[in-house]
């Protein structure tokens, strides 16, 4: 089933609710991208996101601020499942927001959608995340009015001559998803591009350790070729960037399609780069969320103590220098965008707020790593991934103070401690200061140091 917005059907492009004017490098940007793709004449781009998380949201909204006006040339919607309800509360707080916001309640108005909002707050309705994403609103992100979308319910119907194909599904559940999307696309005789958001990671042990991204999971399950699908990361809020606030990202892969891409998708506040080396920065996009539960788990416990935070900083950014030393041949090149996006997450990611409620005890692990309102926190995913992966002993690295080999895992004990906290549940959040405060632990500039002097360089755990 498809949802049409009535905003969008008309020429108006909305930013935050209201009109934009201002269209001559908008239109070379739109004409040298359909040329890339070899578009005729009355024949849009089309582009489609999949998965309607905070930032797959946002990024479909910032398109169609940016292009919505433009309906003859690009077409823009994004998929999202049905039946999601959205509970009472939820509906409560959605209604004060509407009607906090002068420009949204105006436009509730206008498109005669106001009054399933006023029947929600009263519990006279249920609302549904895909027909109150029609309207902009995010469930993962109430508070962040977005402009209207087009919202299509049904996976076929979205995806099957889509020329751009938007990833924003967490990395738990892209595989099934993209497997469902190829069927689709049997009958193809174009190849499309996806752009994947995903920022997590999955293991695989045999038949040699090796992480295995988004990326590389939507290739194995559609057959579409690593030079058509791209990676887009970097140190962002999803709320911030549509409220602009000045940001900054990279879109990784092949030159062919990532250099008019990153011209398409850069906006004033937006700035986009482009890069080659798609793997490489994807797996970084996951390994800080990994460290971003434990500062959550820490400031919590420590009543935001800036001195115990910054013991913790210095310790997981010497444990993640150590394992991109593992990951990458030349690891000093990822050291700022490693840093920067780590950095964000700690601040204001997802992650981070979920390390802080677990050690308040106002989340528990029972209530699973899918959190209401927040939606997927992949970096529980992403520290079962990477506790495998180092623990594996055919990756063996000399220990400096015992003089044996020992998997690098041992070498990294908040990774550990997370895993005993996140993952077999055997110790509780204060855990994670016992580490900290552990005697015997080392300088992180010792690991710092192992890392640059000793040959720790696995190219098959990446694997390209």
């Amino acid at each position: 089933m498809v949802e049409t917005s009535e905003g969008i059907a008309n020429n108006t492009a909305y930013t935050n609710g209201l009109a934009r004017s201002g269209n001559g490098s908008i239109e070379e940007k739109i004409d040298e991208i359909r040329k890339l793709f070899g578009k005729a004449d009355g024949d849009p781009l089309r582009i489609v996101g999949v998965g309607a998380g905070a930032w797959g949201s946002v990024f479909a909204a910032m398109l169609q601020d940016a292009y919505g006006g433009f309906r003859d040339k690009v077409q823009i919607r994004i998929w999202r499942r049905a039946g999601r309800s959205v509970d009472r509360a939820t509906a409560e707080h959605l209604f004060e927001v509407i009607n906090s916001r002068e420009d949204v309640l105006r436009r509730l108005i206008r498109r005669c959608a106001y009054l399933k909002y006023v029947e929600g707050r009263l519990g006279d309705r249920m609302l549904y995340a895909d027909e109150i994403l029609k309207d902009g609103f995010c469930l993962n992100m109430i508070d962040t009015p977005l402009c209207p979308l087009k919202v299509v319910t049904n996976l076929q119907e979205a995806v099957w001559d889509a020329d751009i194909v938007i990833n924003g599904l967490p990395s738990t559940e892209t595989c099934e998803v993209f497997e469902e999307i190829n069927r689709y696309w049997k009958e193809r005789i174009t190849v499309p591009v996806i752009i994947s958001l995903a920022k997590g990671i999955e293991a695989e042990l045999e038949p040699e350790p090796r992480i295995i991204t988004p990326t590389q999971m939507i290739n194995r399950a559609t057959g579409v070729p690593m030079d058509n699908i791209l990676y887009l990361g970097g140190p962002n809020i999803a709320s911030e960037i549509y409220n602009k606030e000045y940001a900054n990202a990279r879109i990784c892969g092949a030159e062919k399609w990532r250099k008019s891409l990153a011209r398409f998708l850069r906006q004033p506040h937006f700035i986009v780069w482009d890069n080659g080396d798609l793997v490489t920065h994807e797996v970084m996009g996951g390994l800080k969320n990994v460290y971003a539960i434990g500062a959550g788990m820490v400031a919590a416990l420590t009543n935001e103590s800036a001195t115990s935070k910054s013991v913790y900083f210095a310790h997981c950014t010497s444990e993640m220098i150590f394992i991109t030393h593992l990951l990458a041949e030349e690891p000093e090149k990822l050291a700022g965008p490693l840093l920067a996006d780590t950095y964000v997450t700690l601040l204001k990611g997802r992650n981070a707020w979920y390390g802080q409620k677990l050690a308040k005890g106002e989340l528990s692990l029972d209530m699973g790593d899918s959190i209401k309102g927040k939606g997927m926190i992949q970096g529980v995913s992403a520290v079962k991934a990477f506790y495998e992966l180092l623990g594996q002993s055919r990756l063996c690295i000399v220990h400096p103070d015992e003089n044996n080999h020992v998997a690098p895992v041992k070498l990294c004990p908040i990774l550990k401690t997370l895993y005993k906290i996140l993952i077999v549940r055997e110790v509780s959040s204060e855990a994670i200061l016992e580490t900290l405060r552990d005697e015997t632990m080392n300088d992180p500039r010792e690991r710092i140091e192992i890392a640059q002097s000793h040959a720790i360089y696995r190219p098959s755990l990446l694997r390209k």
